[in-house]
Formats: C-alpha cells, sequence, structure tokens
C-alpha cells in the first residue's frame, strides 16, 4: 500500500485511506444500460454530422464555394471542415476542466446541447448565390462551434462508461463510444445513399442536402434528457464527496502526467488519420480520384460500416482478455504493411473488391479505434483522467484528423498518385507504434484514485 503523493503517481492495489479505492461494483443493470445509451446518443449526433459533412462534401462545395474548379471547391470545403478542427485543443482543455473539476455528467449534458444545436443550424445557412461570401463565412462560424462542442464528447463519454463499466470488461464498454461513431458514419451514409438515388442533382444542390443536419435538434434533445437522468460516475462522486477533486486539473495534467500526455498524442494518430481518411474521406476518394460512382462509392462505405460496428466489439473483448497494447501494436503492424497494397486494390474499379478492401482497412482500424478509449481513460488517474483524455485526442486529431481529408486531396493534387492517402496512413502508423510500444499495459490496474 502507498500514500498519495504530491506528483499523483499510481498506488499499487486498495488502500484503507481511500487514495486508491476500488468503487463497488453494485452499480444496477438498468443504471448500467442508462449508462450505455447517454453515452452513444451524443457521440452519435456527433458523427452523424461529420459523416454527412464527409459524404456530402462534393454538393457543398458547390453550394458554398460556385466559382472555384471542382478540386479547389473540394478543397475549399475539407479545409473548413479541418479549421473546425483547430479549436478541438481549446474544446479539449475547456471541457476537460469542466469534467474533472465539475463532473462528467455536467460537462457532457451542455456540450450535447451545444453540438446539436450548431448541428441544425447548419442547415439553416443560405446558398453563396444568396448571401455571397457570408454564406461560406457563416459555414465557417458554426463549424468552430461544432468542433468546440465535440471536443468534450468522444473523452467524456469515454471516461464515463470506463469509471461505470465493471472492472474486467472496461474494454467492451469503452467499445461502445467507436461503435456509436460507426453507427453515426453508417446513418449519414444510408441517408445519403437514400438521398442520391432519390433525388436529382439539382434538388440535392438546392434543397436535399440540408435535410439531414435537421435531424440533429431532435436527436440531440433525446441525448441531453437521457444524460440529465443519470448521476455522475462512483469514482468521481467519491472525489467529490471527499473534496479531493483537483482544482486545476489541466494544469496537473502538464506538470505529473506529461509523459503520458505525449505518449497519448502519438498513439491517437493512427486513430485519428485512419478514422477520417477510411470511414469519412473514402467515398469522396472513390468517387472523385478513382471515378467510381458517387451512389456505388456510398454503397461500398455502408456496407464496410456494418462490419466494423459487429469489429468493435469484438476489439473490446479481446483487449480486455489480451491487453490494450498488443491489441494496438498489432493494428499498427498491420497498416504498416497492408495500407498501400490495400489502396492498390482499390484502383481496380471492381466493386466487390472495393467493399472487401473497405471491410479489411475497417476492421485493421478497429483494433486501434476500440482499444483506444479504453486505452487513453486508464492512461490518466480519476483527477485528471476527463482533461488527459480530452487534450491529447483533441491535439492530434486538430493537427492530423481534420486535415486528413485535405492532405489526402493536397498530396494527389502536388504528387499525381492515387496512392498518396495510403502512404500518410502508413507514416500515422509508425508513429503509433512507437508511441504505444513505450506506454505501459494498463488493462489489469485498478483505475487510479488519486
Amino acid at each position: 500500500m502507498t500514500g498519495k503523493t504530491g506528483n499523483d503517481a499510481p498506488t499499487l492495489g486498495p488502500t484503507l485511506s481511500g487514495q486508491e479505492r476500488v468503487h463497488p461494483t453494485g452499480v444496477g443493470k438498468d443504471t448500467r444500460r442508462r449508462v450505455v445509451a447517454a453515452s452513444f446518443i451524443g457521440n452519435f449526433v456527433e458523427w452523424f454530422d461529420y459523416a454527412v459533412y464527409g459524404y456530402l462534401a462534393t454538393i457543398i462545395a458547390a453550394v458554398f464555394f460556385p466559382d472555384s474548379d471542382p478540386q479547389a471547391a473540394l478543397l475549399q470545403t475539407f479545409a473548413l471542415f479541418a479549421v473546425s478542427f483547430l479549436v478541438r485543443p481549446l474544446g479539449g482543455f475547456v471541457w476537460g476542466h469542466i469534467g474533472d473539476k465539475v463532473g462528467r455528467r455536467n460537462a457532457l449534458s451542455l456540450s450535447i446541447l451545444i453540438m446539436s444545436a450548431a448541428t441544425f443550424c447548419i442547415a439553416l445557412i443560405p446558398s453563396y448565390a444568396s448571401i455571397g461570401a457570408w454564406a461560406p463565412l457563416l459555414l465557417l462560424f458554426i463549424r468552430i462551434i461544432q468542433g468546440f462542442s465535440a471536443s468534450g464528447e468522444y473523452a467524456g463519454a469515454s471516461a464515463f462508461l470506463v469509471e461505470y463499466a465493471p472492472a474486467n470488461k472496461r474494454g467492451l464498454y469503452a467499445a461502445v463510444v467507436p461503435a456509436s461513431t460507426a453507427a453515426g458514419l453508417l446513418l449519414g451514409s444510408l441517408l445519403v445513399t437514400l438521398m442520391t438515388s432519390v433525388l436529382s442533382s439539382d434538388q440535392m444542390e438546392s434543397w436535399g442536402w440540408r435535410l439531414p443536419f435537421l435531424l440533429a435538434a431532435p436527436m440531440g434533445l433525446i441525448g441531453r434528457y437521457i444524460r440529465t437522468k443519470l448521476e455522475d460516475t462512483p469514482v468521481f462522486r467519491e472525489l467529490a464527496a471527499e473534496d479531493n477533486a483537483v482544482k486545476a486539473p489541466v494544469r496537473s495534467l502538464f506538470r505529473n502526467h506529461w509523459r503520458q500526455l505525449l505518449q497519448a498524442v502519438g498513439a491517437v494518430l493512427l486513430n485519428a488519420v485512419g478514422f477520417y481518411v477510411i470511414l469519412s474521406y473514402m467515398p469522396t476518394y472513390l468517387s472523385a480520384e478513382l471515378g467510381v460512382g458517387a451512389a456505388e462509392s456510398y454503397f461500398a462505405t455502408t456496407i464496410a460500416l456494418v462490419t466494423y460496428i459487429g469489429f468493435i466489439f469484438l476489439t473490446g473483448m479481446l483487449s480486455d482478455r489480451f491487453g490494450r497494447k498488443k491489441v494496438l501494436i498489432t493494428a499498427s503492424v498491420l497498416f504498416i504493411v497492408l495500407t498501400v497494397p490495400a489502396f492498390a486494390l482499390l484502383d481496380t474499379g471492381n466493386f466487390l473488391v472495393i467493399v472487401l478492401v473497405q471491410i479489411l482497412l475497417g476492421a485493421m482500424l478497429t483494433l486501434n479505434d476500440g482499444t483506444l478509449p479504453s486505452f487513453l481513460a486508464e492512461m490518466f488517474p480519476t483527477r485528471v483522467r476527463y482533461s488527459g483524455f480530452a487534450v491529447s485526442f483533441n491535439l492530434s486529431n486538430a493537427l492530423f484528423g481534420g486535415t486528413a481529408p485535405y492532405v489526402a486531396t493536397l498530396l494527389i493534387a502536388l504528387t499525381a498518385n492515387d496512392l498518396a492517402p495510403a502512404w500518410y496512413l502508413v507514416g500515422a502508423a509508425f508513429i503509433s507504434l512507437i508511441a504505444v510500444s513505450l506506454s505501459r499495459e494498463t488493462s489489469r490496474e485498478p483505475l487510479r484514485h488519486q
């Protein structure tokens, strides 16, 4: 048994002084089901929006940048997508502070309200033809608000689930977060596939593209209602009862846990690049760069997303059994070896081959995506868990995730090589491999409660 130290060092096993206390497992099944639902829906709304924006990028480009040539308009559209991520590190500091000082539930309830309102407002922006340059400026402003509000969602939901989960199922429970991400992408893909099949190009540019964004308001209100009916996590309530919540969590994070923070940023890199290239940018890549039909591109991505959700939960269970590091290292190695050959096969134009390659890439990504939430949540002690997760996750996504579609499109334009995005993924996998290798295994440890 060890006591509390000034640098938040981990303790070994449960203590009588409350410094490292394993919280009771007597949380009812109904409560856990509501926790899962509350964590699922907010992340679902967030990524539904990002999916729709990515899948409708070529149409949004025509609506907001009609005077540019198609490739320049697409680059401008993805630049707006990327700029919204630049505010995410700031959001990570703010939401991490709220989540670690005031509570996970309060942060999550507020973030989903702001996020769903901003997404709804995108549907109301007039086109460039109506108000000129004000149209893309309004889109930029709302995307920044979305980026700020969304920056606390993934981290908060993951921390919430890990702190409620049974000790031997933290990986499985945390996998709900990336599963909700994939579900949001799946609904976005299904909706866009349906709309592009039913509506004409003129109808899509005129009003059809707005419909998916209108759905955000009711979904967000439902999510907020569920969250306000829950108590905060047992370990946070225990800290609050002891008046032991850290007063300045971000400062404590940088002072006492900077090594873990750097490792976390590196570990997230493959996830940041891989997620947006494989699950968001891919339909645009297939249609704009390889000449695959838009409907076929969306349909192939939809099929891959269905299998992705199943793989996510399998990965969560694998990480509980074999450990977070082994699964994350396996993901990095597979991306280093298989990404370029997989992208080369996409250029065959054969629909069945495209679907199988997307399923393969998705399965590889789930090894990272399904393990990362529990890995990051366990890396930081309870007092700075929300901040550590939010800052590392959003910093890496701001620098490399939100920019991934733009960088992929730019690399193709600069190199005239359709395999450029694949090499970008390989580089991200190398960095994540090094970061994860330097970290310690956390799946068998109790949640640190300093």
